[in-house]
């Protein structure tokens, strides 16, 4: 299993804007094969930070949603919201 966590900072007031385009994505990103759940969190101490952590059956299968048109599509809509670059890290466990 892979998970897969995604930090996310946004520009001041696009907040609305990720949650909206999130609870949009959410339900799609869950039929893709292989996905077992993914979830966002906002960080307590700063309401600008996000994150995203799915889990997966398989690297194979993160980027198989990674390279498909849909995620090219929200990552288009979400990137333009950012305040600086997003980091991504995919864990295995152990």
């Amino acid at each position: 299993m892979i998970t897969r966590i995604v930090k996310m900072t946004f520009r001041p007031g696009t907040e609305a804007d990720f949650q909206h385009l999130f609870r949009e994505s959410q339900p799609v990103i869950k039929t893709f094969a292989g996905c077992i759940d993914v979830n966002a969190f906002n960080d307590v101490a700063n309401p600008l930070v996000y994150f995203t952590i799915s889990q997966w059956e398989s690297e194979d299968a993160l980027n198989n949603y990674r390279h498909s048109e849909f995620f090219k599509q929200t990552w288009t809509k979400t990137k333009v919201l950012f305040e600086s670059k997003a980091e991504a890290y995919s864990l295995s466990s152990i």
